[in-house]
C-alpha cells in the first residue's frame, strides 16, 4: 500500500515484506514440484518405463545388501561353530571328565564347557542316526566321555587352534577335534558379497544418474522453444532449471518406491522356502527386511540420484540454449 515520504510529502510504494517474499518463494517451489509431477503424469508410458528401469537399478544392490545382512545375522548366531570336542581315552571315568571340565572353565579364552557322558553320546547317536537296533547289540559302549569347549567370541582361528592344542597335552585325552575351516570360508564369502554389494551400488547408482540425465536432456530438447522464450524475457538459468530438477527428483522417488515393492515381493517369495530349509536344520531363522530406516534410505537415495542426474543434465544443456 502507498505510504507518504516524510521528506517530500509524496507517496511512495513499499515493497512486499520479508514474510510475503518467503511465502512466495516456497509457493513457487511447491508449484514447480507439483507441475513436474503433472508432466510425468501426462506421459504415463514413457514415465513408467523410466521409473521401472530406475526401480530395478535400485532394487538390485538393495536386495543384495539385504541378503548379505541376513547371511551375517545367520553367521553371528553360529557361536557354537567354533566349539571343539575333547575326547577322553576309553576307560577314563566320568569323574576325570568332570575334573577336566572344571579346570577348563578356569582357562582364559574359555566361556563354557559341557560334559557329555558316554551314555549320553550313545543315546544321541542312536536317536539321530537311526541305529538303535545295531547299538543295542553291542556288548559295551564304545564311545568315550567328551568335553565340548566353547571359546570366547572374537578369538582368531590361530588363538582357537592354540587353545585346542593345549588340551591335547593333558593326561587322559585321546583326541581333540576342531573344524572351523568351513565357517571361515563362509565368512569370507559373506565379506566378498558385502564388497560386491557396495560396488554394485556405486555402478547402478551411476547408471541411475545417467538414466535420469538422459531423460531430462530429452525433455529439455522437447521444450527448447519454451526455454528460449523464457530466456528472452529475462528468465535466469536457475529459474528454468528448477522444474527439471524437481522432475529428476520425482523420477528418483518413484523409482525408489518401486524398488521397495520389488524387494518386498522378492522377500515374500523367498521367505517360505528359507523357513522350510531352516526347519530342516532345526533353526527358526527367517529372512529379515531392511526395516523402515533401510526403506527410507532407499527412497531418499533414489531422490538424491534423480536430483543429481537432473542437475548434471540441466547444467550442461541449458547453457547451450540461447534465444535467437
Amino acid at each position: 500500500m502507498p505510504s507518504p515520504d516524510r521528506r517530500t510529502g509524496e507517496l511512495r510504494r513499499t515493497g512486499p515484506g520479508l514474510l510475503a517474499r518467503v511465502r512466495g518463494y516456497f509457493r513457487l517451489h511447491v508449484q514447480n514440484l507439483l507441475g513436474a509431477l503433472g508432466r510425468l503424469a501426462r506421459q504415463p508410458v514413457a514415465s513408467l518405463l523410466t521409473v521401472a528401469v530406475i526401480g530395478i537399478a535400485l532394487a538390485l544392490p538393495a536386495g543384495l545388501d539385504v541378503l548379505v545382512s541376513n547371511a551375517r545375522t545367520l553367521s553371528a548366531g553360529w557361536a557354537s561353530a567354533v566349539d571343539f570336542s575333547v575326547y577322553l581315552e576309553p576307560g577314563q571315568p566320568l569323574a576325570r571328565a568332570e575334573t577336566l571340565a572344571a579346570e577348563a572353565r578356569g582357562r582364559p579364552g574359555v566361556i563354557a564347557v559341557e560334559v557329555i557322558s558316554a551314555e549320553e553320546a550313545l543315546a544321541q547317536l542312536s536317536r539321530f542316526a537311526g541305529l538303535e537296533a545295531a547299538l543295542e547289540a553291542l556288548e559295551e559302549n564304545p564311545l568315550p566321555h567328551t568335553l565340548v569347549v566353547r571359546p570366547r567370541p572374537g578369538l582368531s582361528a590361530e588363538e582357537v587352534g592354540a587353545l585346542a592344542a593345549g588340551f591335547e597335552q593333558l593326561e587322559g585325552i585321546d583326541l581333540v577335534q576342531l573344524d572351523t575351516a568351513w565357517v571361515e570360508r563362509f565368512l569370507a564369502i559373506v565379506d566378498i558379497a558385502r564388497r560386491a554389494s557396495g560396488l554394485t551400488l556405486m555402478l547402478l547408482g551411476f547408471a541411475v544418474i545417467v538414466i535420469v540425465g538422459n531423460t531430462i536432456r530429452l525433455d529439455i530438447e522437447n521444450r527448447r522453444s519454451e526455454i528460449e522464450v523464457v530466456k528472452l524475457i529475462g528468465g535466469s538459468d536457475g529459474f528454468i532449471r528448477r522444474p527439471f530438477l524437481y522432475g529428476g527428483l520425482w523420477y528418483g522417488v518413484i523409482g525408489g518406491l518401486l524398488a521397495v515393492v520389488f524387494n518386498a515381493t522378492a522377500l515374500l517369495a523367498l521367505s517360505g522356502p528359507v523357513q522350510r530349509l531352516a526347519g530342516l536344520y532345526g533353526t527358526d531363522f527367517a529372512l529379515q527386511g531392511p526395516g523402515f530406516a533401510g526403506l527410507g534410505m532407499l527412497v531418499g537415495g533414489g531422490a538424491l540420484l534423480g536430483w543429481l542426474g537432473a542437475w548434471v543434465a540441466t547444467s550442461r544443456h541449458l547453457r547451450n540454449i540461447e534465444p535467437t
